[in-house]
C-alpha cells in the first residue's frame, strides 16, 4: 500500500505540487472493468485547496490522471448502507458517479477523510452525507491506519532526516546516565542545557588557547594563496598560448577547407570541360564527309551516314545553359550549324533528282492478265538513303516538307497514269475486247436511259443489247480492280511511313497518350497517301459511273463487292479503307436511287385499257428481277438492304394492283386482282424468300378474296325464282310459322312450288351455265390459265344452292313428291360436258 502510495505521489501529485492524503481502490458500479483509485490531495501552497481525483492504470503500468474535481464542487456523499461491509457509495458533482470499493476499510476510511476536509475547508455549501454512521466520527481512524499515513507522508516530506545507528546509540546512553531523563523530562533537559554551556565555554577557551596556531595558520593560508596567484598567472599565460594555437588551427582548418574546395572544383570543371570537348568534337574524316558530300557510291553513302549521325549527336548534346555562352561553344555551334545547313542542301538535291528520275519507272506486272504496276524497285533504290531522310526530319524540317512535296508530285503522277491505264484495260476487259466510246452521242444516253430493265415497263420494251456475260466479267473485273489497288497502296504506304518515318512525330508537338498520338500518326498517312493517291476516288468513281450508265444493275454488284473488300480490310483507318468506305456511301446512293426508280416505275404503271388486263408488267417481271437480285446478293452482309426493297417493291405492288383494277374498263376488277395475285403468290412460293413471308401470305388471302368475289358477283343466284321462292319461305319461318305448316300458305303452296320449278328445266339451265362460262372466258386472260379454277368454283357454288333448296323442299314440304327437274350428277355433266367443249 506504501508503494501504491509512494507512486502515485511521485507520478502524479508531485508535478502538481499537492500530497496525497488518502486513495482507495473501486469500480464503478455495475460495470467490470479496470480498477480506478479515487484520491484526495491538498495543494502545498497557502491558502491551501483540496481536490478529488479519478486515477487509471494504463496498460504500460503507467498512473493517469483521467478526472479531477475541486472539494467545492460536491454536493452529496451517498453511503448507500449503514452496514459495516458495503462497498458502494456515490459522489454527487455536476452528475452522479457511482462507485464500488475494492474493500469496505477503505471505503469506510476514504469517507472519513471525505468529511473531515469537508469540515476543515472554508466552503460555503457543506456537502450532504447520506447514511453515513455516526460512530465513524467517534473511532476515527485506527493506531495502525494512522502510523501507515504518516509513515507515507513522511517518506515524501524532504526535510525529514533518520537518525543514524550512532546517534541513536548516543541518545540512549545519554539517557541511562540520568535517572530521572524518563520521569523528569524538564529536568533533563535543563541538565543537557547546562552541559552544552560548559561545553561551549571550554570550546572558546580552546580557540583563544590555540591563538599562536592560528596565526600560524592564517600566515600558511597567505603563503598558500600568494602560490595560488602564480599557478593562477601561469595557467592564464599557458591559455593565452593555447587560445592562440586554436586561433592558428582553425585559420589552418580553413585553409585546408577552402583548398579542398578549389581541388574539388578543378576536378569538376575538368569533367566539365572534357564531357564539353567529347560532346562537340566532331572527326575529321566526318567533317569532310559532311562539307564534301559523296551519295552515289556505296561507301560514300555510309560514311555520310555516319557523318550525319554524328552531327546529329554533337547538335544535340546535352551542355549546361552557362556553358554555352563560352566563345568557342558558340564558334563550334555555328560551325555544326554551317555544316548542317551544307549536308541538308547535299541530300536535299540528290533526293530531288532521284525522286524525279525514278517517276518515270514503268514498274512490273503480270503478262496477259490484268494487273496494276508494282513500283517495288523505286522502293528499293529509296531504301538506302531512308536514314538520310529521318536525319532531314529531325534536323532541317524545311528541307524534309519540300522533298515530300516533291516525291508526292511525282509518284502521284506515275500513280495516276498507271491507275487511269489499268482502268481503260479494264473497260476492255467486261465489253469483252469490244472498243469503248469515250463520248456517248445524247441520243444513245436517252436509250439507256429510258430502257434499264425497269420493273413497270414492258419485257418487249427492255433494252435488248445486254449481254450476261458481260455482267459476269464485270463483277470478276471490278473484284480485280480493287484486289490490285489494295496491295499496291498497301506497299506505298509501308514505304512512306518507313521511309519519311511518319510513325514518329515531330519533337515539338503537344500531344498526351498513346490514343492522341496514335490517331495523330494515322492521320499523317492518311493525308500523305491521299495526296499521292488523289486520283483513287474520282477514277473509281468515273469507272462505276461509266457501266452504271450502261447497265443499272452494275450498281448492285459494286455494292456487293465494294462492301466485301471494306469488311474484310485488315486496318480499317487506313486510306484505301477509307477511300472505298467514301465510295460506298456514293455507290449505296446509287444503289438505293436504283431501287427508287424501280419503286417509281411500279407506281407509274400504265396498262392499255382497250385490251383485256392480264398479268401487269411489273407482276411478270419480278421473277427475273428477284431471281438476279438473289445470286448477286447470295452469301452477303448486303441482303438485308436487299430485303428492305422487296418488302417495299412487294407493298407498291399491292397497291397498284387494287389502283388498277378499280380503274380498267374491260377487265372486272376481281380478275385483275385474281390472276395478279395469283401470279404473285405462286412466284414468292417459288423464290422462297423469308422476308417476304407475310407478303405471301397476304398475296394468298387477296387471290382467295378476289375469286370468292368474282364468284360470287358474276355467277350469282342462276335458278334466281327458286331463290327468291325459298326466302319468302325462309322469312316466314323467322316468323315463327312452323316449316310443316308453310304448304298451307297460299303464296308458298305445293302448286306455287311446282310453277317455280317448272321454269327451271334442265335444258334452260345448262343453256345459262354455257352462256355464263362464255363471259368467264372473255373475262380471264390465257396468261395465268385460271379458267378451270373459277369453273370449278362457280360448280361448287352451283351445287352449294342446289343442295340448300333441295333441303328447304324435304324441311317444309314433306311427302310432296315435288323436286328439281336436274341433279346434282346433271349439274357435275353439265359442268363437264361446258368445259370440254370449249
Amino acid at each position: 500500500m506504501a508503494t501504491i502510495r509512494h507512486t502515485l505521489q511521485t507520478e502524479i501529485f508531485e508535478a502538481l505540487d499537492e500530497k496525497l492524503i488518502v486513495y482507495a481502490h473501486v469500480n464503478k458500479a455495475l460495470k467490470k472493468k479496470k480498477p480506478s483509485f479515487l484520491c484526495i490531495s491538498i495543494t502545498g501552497e497557502q491558502p491551501s485547496s483540496v481536490y478529488i481525483h479519478q486515477i487509471k492504470k494504463t496498460e504500460k503500468n503507467q498512473f493517469k490522471k483521467k478526472r479531477t474535481w475541486p472539494l467545492s464542487e460536491l454536493k452529496c456523499v451517498d453511503c448507500k448502507n449503514k452496514t459495516k461491509y458495503h462497498l458502494e457509495f456515490d459522489l454527487v458533482f455536476d452528475k452522479v458517479y457511482k462507485w464500488s470499493a475494492v474493500n469496505s476499510e477503505e471505503r469506510r476510511i476514504f469517507i472519513l477523510y471525505l468529511w473531515k476536509e469537508t469540515m476543515n475547508q472554508p466552503i460555503k455549501e457543506k456537502p450532504e452525507f447520506k447514511d453515513m454512521p455516526m460512530d465513524w466520527i467517534k473511532d476515527g481512524v485506527s493506531t495502525n491506519e494512522k502510523e501507515e499515513i504518516i509513515q507515507d507522508l513522511s517518506e515524501n516530506n524532504e526535510d525529514y532526516q533518520v537518525l543514524t545507528e550512532k546517534e541513536e546509540s548516543d541518545l540512549v546512553s545519554l539517557m541511562e546516565t540520568c535517572e530521572f531523563a524518563i520521569s523528569n523530562a524538564e529536568a533533563f533537559v535543563d541538565m543537557l542545557s547546562k552541559d552544552l554551556n560548559i561545553l561551549d565555554g571550554e570550546n572558546v577557551q580552546s580557540v583563544l588557547a590555540s591563538e599562536e596556531q592560528v596565526t600560524q595558520l592564517m600566515g600558511q593560508i597567505a603563503t598558500s594563496l600568494a602560490e595560488v596567484e602564480k599557478v593562477e598567472e601561469q595557467l592564464n599565460y599557458y591559455d593565452d598560448i593555447l587560445i592562440h594555437i586554436r586561433n592558428t588551427m582553425q585559420s589552418m582548418e580553413h585553409k585546408n577547407t577552402l583548398i579542398d574546395i578549389a581541388n574539388k572544383n578543378n576536378l569538376k570543371l575538368l569533367r566539365e570541360l572534357e564531357h564539353l570537348i567529347s560532346s562537340l568534337e566532331l572527326p575529321p574524316e566526318y567533317e569532310n564527309a559532311l562539307i564534301d558530300t559523296d551519295l552515289t557510291s556505296a561507301q560514300g553513302l555510309k560514311l555520310a551516314i555516319k557523318a550525319a549521325s554524328a552531327l546529329e549527336r554533337v547538335m544535340r548534346a546535352e551542355i549546361h545553359p552557362a556553358l554555352l555562352r563560352l566563345t568557342a561553344v558558340q564558334d563550334q555551334k555555328k560551325r555544326f550549324e554551317k555544316w548542317k545547313v551544307k549536308f541538308s542542301y547535299s541530300i536535299s538535291r540528290h533526293l530531288n533528282n532521284l525522286f524525279v528520275h525514278l517517276g518515270n519507272d514503268s514498274g512490273t506486272c503480270k503478262p496477259d492478265t490484268l494487273s496494276l504496276p508494282k513500283h517495288v524497285t523505286i522502293h528499293k533504290e529509296l531504301n538506302v538513303y531512308a536514314e538520310l531522310m529521318h536525319w532531314t526530319k529531325s534536323m532541317d524540317q524545311r528541307a524534309y516538307n519540300d522533298l515530300i512535296k516533291v516525291y508526292i508530285s511525282t509518284v502521284g503522277k506515275l500513280y495516276e497514269r498507271d491507275i487511269k491505264m489499268f482502268l481503260e484495260d479494264a473497260k476492255l476487259t467486261i465489253s469483252g475486247g469490244a472498243a469503248l466510246m469515250v463520248e456517248e452521242t445524247s441520243k444513245n444516253k436517252a436509250v439507256i436511259a429510258r430502257n434499264p430493265g425497269l420493273l413497270g415497263v414492258e419485257r418487249e420494251q427492255w433494252s435488248t443489247d445486254v449481254d450476261p456475260k458481260e455482267r459476269q466479267r464485270f463483277d470478276q473485273v471490278f473484284d480485280t480492280v480493287l484486289s490490285e489497288l489494295e496491295p499496291v497502296c498497301l506497299s506505298e504506304q509501308n514505304f512512306c511511313v518507313h521511309f519519311f518515318q511518319l510513325d514518329i512525330l515531330k519533337k515539338d508537338s503537344q500531344f498526351e497518350g498513346n490514343k492522341k498520338i496514335e490517331k495523330q500518326i494515322n492521320e499523317e498517312v492518311r493525308k500523305m497517301m491521299a495526296d499521292i493517291f488523289s486520283c483513287i476516288e474520282p477514277e473509281l468513281l468515273g469507272f462505276i459511273a461509266h457501266h452504271e450508265r450502261l447497265d443499272s444493275i452494275y450498281c448492285m454488284y459494286i455494292l456487293v463487292r465494294l462492301t466485301q473488300h471494306v469488311m474484310s480490310a485488315q486496318d480499317t483507318g487506313s486510306f484505301l479503307s477509307k477511300s472505298y468506305g467514301s465510295i460506298l456511301v456514293q455507290v449505296k446512293r446509287s444503289y438505293d436511287k436504283y431501287m427508287q426508280i424501280q419503286l417509281t416505275s411500279i407506281q407509274d404503271t400504265r396498262v392499255n385499257k382497250k385490251n383485256k388486263c392480264g398479268i401487269l408488267p411489273f407482276v411478270a417481271n419480278f421473277e427475273e428481277f428477284a431471281r438476279m437480285c438473289e445470286l448477286i446478293f447470295k452469301n452477303t452482309e448486303r441482303k438485308t438492304d436487299l430485303h428492305k426493297w422487296y418488302v417495299r417493291l412487294v407493298s407498291a405492288m399491292f397497291e397498284v394492283i387494287n389502283n388498277i383494277a378499280a380503274e380498267h374498263p374491260k377487265t372486272p376488277a376481281q380478275v385483275v386482282k385474281m390472276e395478279n395475285y395469283h401470279h404473285l403468290f405462286s412466284l414468292l412460293s417459288q423464290l422462297k424468300i423469308t422476308v417476304l413471308d407475310p407478303q405471301r401470305k397476304e398475296a394468298k388471302q387477296k387471290y382467295n378474296d378476289a375469286l370468292k368475289g368474282y364468284v360470287t358477283q358474276y355467277f350469282g343466284r342462276p335458278l334466281e325464282k327458286l331463290n327468291i321462292f325459298f326466302d319468302g319461305v325462309q322469312a316466314k319461318v323467322a316468323q315463327g310459322i312452323k316449316e310443316s305448316e308453310i304448304s298451307y300458305q297460299m303464296a308458298f303452296s305445293k302448286q306455287e312450288l311446282r310453277k317455280v320449278i317448272k321454269e327451271y328445266p334442265s335444258r334452260e339451265v345448262k343453256k345459262g351455265l354455257e352462256n355464263l362460262y362464255k363471259k368467264v372466258e372473255k373475262h380471264l386472260s390465257e396468261e395465268e390459265n385460271l379458267l378451270q379454277v373459277v369453273w370449278r368454283a362457280m360448280q361448287e357454288e352451283f351445287i352449294l344452292q342446289y343442295k340448300s333448296i333441295e333441303d328447304l323442299i324435304q324441311r317444309c314440304y314433306p311427302g310432296s313428291m315435288v323436286t328439281l327437274d336436274f341433279t346434282i350428277n346433271d349439274i357435275l355433266t353439265f359442268f363437264s360436258e361446258i368445259a370440254r367443249s370449249h
